[in-house]
């Protein structure tokens, strides 16, 4: 299936290069352009996109307030946000709003079309150059466990999914460290967004650090 890209960046020179880039995936589509977050937002209504590749700083509404408004739609896209700001609070900002990744437009080509689709595919990722940074803040701030009271009801397997989750291995590393199948691990991390009111894998990510599960990167 084709992934339904719309991009979202106020700079044509920067939305032009993106376009160019996916054109030569045949895997990818870009379905609409916005130059503001209030345009994304509409185009997002109007051509039901897979992904929106987000910029932050937008004229008018941001990328930040567009991402929260995207991912409270029903049946949303994925939000992907590309910027070259990687200030901490972007950062925070960004996924707090919902975005399942966030990367740097200094990024390789390559690996920014990879993240068009791995995020098509349900999964999240932060850019190499600001994970460890974001994880050791987050763990190093005061730990918001009221918000997370339904914690009580995971089993205790849930809990050793949550924390291999947080520890960034995917479906496949986890059915392989607990010795289940694939479709037992991602029937647990289904279970466990339901439980959390997790957004994506990112948000997972996080609830297990502020939990206590994992601890920072060394």
């Amino acid at each position: 299936m084709t992934v339904r890209v719309v991009l979202a960046d106020d700079q044509p020179l920067i939305r032009a290069g993106l376009r160019v880039l996916i054109a030569d995936d045949p895997g990818l589509d870009v379905v609409g352009e916005a130059g503001t977050g209030a345009e994304a937002v509409r185009l997002v209504r109007e051509v039901a996109p897979d992904v929106v590749v987000m910029d932050i700083r937008m004229p008018g509404m941001d990328g930040i307030e567009a991402t929260t408004r995207i991912t409270a739609e029903p049946d949303p896209p994925h939000v992907l946000v590309l910027t070259t700001f990687d200030d901490d609070e972007y950062v925070y900002g960004a996924l707090r709003a919902g975005a399942s990744g966030f990367l740097v437009k200094d990024m390789a080509l390559e690996e920014i079309l990879s993240a068009i689709r791995v995020v098509a595919a349900g999964d999240a990722l932060i850019a190499p150059s600001v994970t460890r940074r974001l994880i050791s803040d987050f763990v190093g701030r005061p730990r918001t466990t009221p918000a997370y009271r339904s914690a009580a009801a995971i089993t205790d397997r849930e809990r050793e999914v949550l924390t291999l989750v947080g520890s960034g291995l995917a479906n496949a590393e986890i059915a392989a460290e607990l010795h289940i199948s694939v479709a037992t691990a991602k029937a647990h991390v289904a279970r466990l967004f339901t439980k959390l009111d997790a957004r994506d894998r990112v948000h997972l990510c996080i609830i297990a650090y502020e939990m206590g599960l994992v601890s920072p990167p060394g």
